[in-house]
Order: structure tokens, then sequence, then C-alpha cells
């Protein structure tokens, strides 16, 4: 079966290598010159099962409200004059509840650990490196209130086969001695000993190039315009050479739209809409000035809900969620605001350990913002669409990078008419399962840093 892919990041990519292992013909298309260059180029590095964690919780509204008041806050609500944002913020309200949130995390945790799995056998297989570090995944909390949420929310993911553990501050500091500087203002924390860090635009690059070598067509530079379908089936795709300007149709047996947030207007072209919205997040990557000090366990600052990550000789922290549109500017008064907030924290945390000089004092800081594809789930949509022959494997929100491996290989199962081995509403009726829950009323620990 001839397969086009749309859209090279973490999705797209692990979406044509298992379509090749399965014995299709890829052609996988990019507006960009590489692979990953667009929301997996510099998120927060975290394959993080134990955190698969909706944004939508009880406590959610209230504290939304309240963050729209200050630049600095972890999830900052935009108002625009637009109706999709509008319709996105209802549908996540209806999911602020506990119901909800336990029959989310149901699903984000089974496809978590699918893909985990899904991510280390491609390892195997292939021996890429990207800066892996398999210490696990630690959350600190600096007040006793969010920490001793932090019990009930564990107790949940223990309930899905999740060992996220609750530490005290001295057990937190033996794990990552670098916290050492900063250990008088935490009260305690989580851990989670199999989840990992990694860079994602690396990986996902190096395995462009080896589905490159397994024979795929990489149509890099090319703007996605437009599906063209008859109202039943997607013949094909309309795409535009950026160098020389010049447009084309790709026909295939089958188009997968893997485009993160942009798949809404995508979609939108052959009358499918899908509720997919931008949450812009930010990352700094720092220089390393003291390595011998620098944190190996990946972390999440409770306080700031920022994600750390060390991805070799440099420390990334990454974090805060933005709903105002498609908006990439990194040079507002507001974006440089949040880039700036990161950094302090890496400061406050890491003394010295990191180049925190802004450029004007000599310093190398590398900020990047990205448009996360949220649902008001924060499920991915993976699975057929009503229009034959066309798939989506889109709305990952700020688990694209945990959720990468095992989102390619289950849409390539489908593909190929095999059944993923795992629990997950798959759109389209494609291997629909019933999630099955367990009780709990809880207080949530967070609202995700991951990117």
């Amino acid at each position: 079966m001839q397969v086009t892919v749309l859209g090279a990041g973490i999705i797209g990519v692990s979406t044509a290598w298992h379509l090749l292992q399965r014995g299709h013909e890829v052609t996988l298309v990019d507006r960009q010159p590489d692979a990953a260059l667009e929301t997996s180029f510099a998120n927060a590095a975290q394959i993080s099962v134990s955190y698969c964690e909706p944004w939508a919780n009880k406590d959610a509204p209230l504290k939304t409200l309240k963050w729209m008041f200050s630049d600095e806050s972890p999830l900052l609500f935009r108002p625009q004059l637009d109706w999709a944002q509008w319709r996105w913020g209802l549908q996540f309200l209806a999911q602020c509840n506990d119901a909800a949130f336990v029959r989310n995390v149901a699903q984000l945790v089974a496809l978590g650990a699918y893909s985990h799995a899904a991510l280390k056998d491609v390892v195997a297989d292939t021996g890429i490196e990207y800066h892996r570090l398999e210490r696990g995944i630690a959350h600190y909390y600096t007040d006793q209130k969010s920490f001793d949420g932090a019990a009930e929310a564990a107790a949940v993911m223990q309930r899905f086969g999740v060992q996220r553990s609750v530490v005290s501050r001295a057990e937190l500091l033996a794990i990552e001695p670098a916290l050492q500087a900063f250990g008088e203002r935490i009260v305690g924390g989580t851990y989670t000993k199999s989840d990992e860090s990694g860079d994602a635009r690396v990986f996902t690059q190096k395995l462009a190039a080896l589905c490159a070598q397994r024979g795929a067509q990489l149509l890099w530079g090319h703007d996605i315009e437009q599906l063209e379908s008859d109202g039943s089936e997607v013949r094909q795709v309309r795409v535009r050479d950026r160098a020389t300007g010049v447009a084309r149709a790709l026909k295939a047996d089958a188009f997968v739209v893997a485009c993160g947030s942009y798949t809404t207007p995508l979609l939108k072209s052959v009358g499918l809409h899908v509720p997919i919205y931008p949450g812009k997040g930010y990352s700094a990557t720092l220089p390393l000035l003291q390595p011998e000090r620098a944190p190996s366990v990946s972390m999440i600052d409770d306080q700031m809900k920022c994600a750390i990550s060390r991805l070799g000789n440099q420390l990334r922290v990454a974090g805060t969620i933005e709903l105002g549109g498609f908006d990439l500017s990194l040079d507002t008064p507001l974006a440089r605001k949040r880039c700036e907030m990161l950094v302090r924290r890496i400061e406050q945390v890491f003394p010295g350990v990191a180049d925190t000089r802004t450029p004007a004092q000599g310093g190398n800081p590398q900020f990047w913002c990205g448009l996360r594809p949220a649902t008001p789930t924060n499920i991915p949509l993976i699975g057929r669409t009503r229009l034959r022959r066309l798939w989506i494997n889109a709305g990952h929100g700020t688990l694209g990078w945990t959720h990468g491996a095992g989102s390619g290989k289950a849409l390539a199962e489908l593909i190929h008419g095999e059944q993923p081995a795992m629990t997950f509403g798959f759109q389209g009726g494609a291997a629909r399962t019933k999630v099955s829950l367990p009780a709990a009323r809880l207080q949530t620990s967070s609202t995700s840093a991951r990117s």
C-alpha cells in the first residue's frame, strides 16, 4: 500500500517508520527543510508515563481564571475573537471533574505505557542515540498543600500500574543531589524510576533518515495546501514546493494527517472538524557551566509548572501553556517575560550550574516556542476519519514525545489491519475498546509542563 504521511514531527515520522516496518511504501511530507523543526524541536525532553495527566481537572477552572491576570502564570488563556477557541474552552470545562479526569488518565496512561515500550523497541532495533537518560522523573513541591495532593495523584497512577512513589525531601535529595542548593524550599516530591528523558528532535531526525534508507520518499520544504475529496473519500493532496513555487498533487492508497495544531485547518478543507487547539509552550536551552553539579534526573517544578532535563552539555527548561491562537512570536514583551521566567527559575534551583546570562550580558540562551496540539481531554485523535483513505494522528498536547512512538505504531497497525495491544478509544470505531475505570476522588498535582 502507498501511504502519504503529512507532517514530520515525532508523530508523523514514527508513523512512517512503523508503516515501512510493515512493508508499505511511504511518502513523508513537511514544509520544513528537515524533520522535527516545529513542535518537536525543543520540547521538555521527557518520556513521562507517570505524569500522563490531562490539563482538565476539578481545580482547573478557578486556577485558569486567577492565572488570566498574570503574565507569568503556568496556564494563560488569552481571549480571542475566535469561535474555535471558545468552543474548545467550553469542551475543556466539561472535562473539569473527577470522573472525566480518571477516565482520561486511563487512556493517557495506556497509550503512554504502550508508547514507552514501542520507543524502547525502536532504540533497540536502530541504536539511535539522542542524549537519553534512564534516570527517572522527579516532581518536587515547595508547599505542603500541593505535596499533600501529590499523594492522591500518585495513588491514582498506581491503580493504573504506574509506580509513581511519594518521597520525602531527604529521599528526593538522595535521588538527585543536584537539588541540594534548593533543598530547604522543598517539602517533598514524587519519583518514577521507569520514566526517562532525551532529545526528541535528535531522535526524530535520525529516525527520518533511517526511513529514507528504508525507501521512504522525503518531501521536505513542501507546503501542504489542501486535501481533495469527492465527499466520501480523499483522492489526493495538493502540495507546493517552497523553493520553486511549483504545485503538484500526490495520490496514495491512504493519507495520514499528523500536522499537529495545523491538522485542524487542513481537515476543515474537506469538511472535517476536530477539537484541536494550539497551546503555546516555551523552552530555554542553556549551556552548562558546571556539568558535575547538573542534574541527571529529569524533573518537574510544581510551583512553576515547568520541566527540567539535561541534554548532554546543556540544560533545558520548558513549560507554560498559552491559549491564544497560532502565535509563534518570541519577540513580544509577553513572550520575553515568559522565557525570562524559565531562565530565572533555573538560577534559583541550580545556582551557577548553567549559563543564565542574557544575550546583553554575554550569554547565549536558546529560546524556543511551539504550538502543542491539544484536545479538551488531552487524549489524541488516532484512527480513521469518516472519509475513506484518510487517517488522523494528532492532538497529543504536551505529551507528543511521551506518546509519539506508540501513536505511530498503533496507527500503522490499524492501517495494516492489525489490533493494537492496548485499551484505547481509537477514532472511527477502529479497534475501539471499553476503558475500565477505578473509582477515585482526587486532588490533582499539576497542570502539565511537558511539550
